[in-house]
């Protein structure tokens, strides 16, 4: 018997490969259902759906930047910003970084987060 909705756990999930299907890599979005082999992503203005294999999924909200290597496809990234950028873990804004800093701050929801470094988001090896 399936849990009614207010009852589930809450999940959050991110793209744990490197393809443009329209969420920002590196960004948790919060899963609204799981229909089959797809989970559907809350997303302003309707749900996305995404293959679940594609994600990594938690069941915290997570609190952490996540470091993210330039995507070979990116439009959107200045190219200033180099190799690599912060995605905020609240309002998915980008952002570029200098040096290994411990944390940062959001250029538009003000939060003051943690960065991942001991994640290898989207690092050659991980699994896809």
């Amino acid at each position: 018997m399936e849990l009614p909705l207010r009852e589930q756990p809450v999940a959050w999930a991110r793209l744990r490969v490197d393809f443009n299907c329209g969420l920002r890599r590196g960004a948790w979005y919060r899963v609204v259902q799981v229909a089959g082999n797809d989970a559907m992503l809350e997303l302003t203005p309707e749900p996305v759906p995404v293959p679940r294999r594609w994600l990594e999924t938690v069941f915290h909200r997570p609190f952490r930047w996540s470091v993210v290597p330039r995507p070979r496809d990116a439009h959107s990234v200045p190219t200033a910003w180099g190799s690599r950028y912060a995605v905020c873990p609240v309002c998915r804004t980008r952002a570029p970084f200098a040096g290994h800093p411990v944390g940062l701050r959001c250029p538009r929801c003000h939060g003051e987060f943690a960065v991942a470094w001991d994640e290898r988001y989207l690092a050659p090896g991980r699994d896809a």
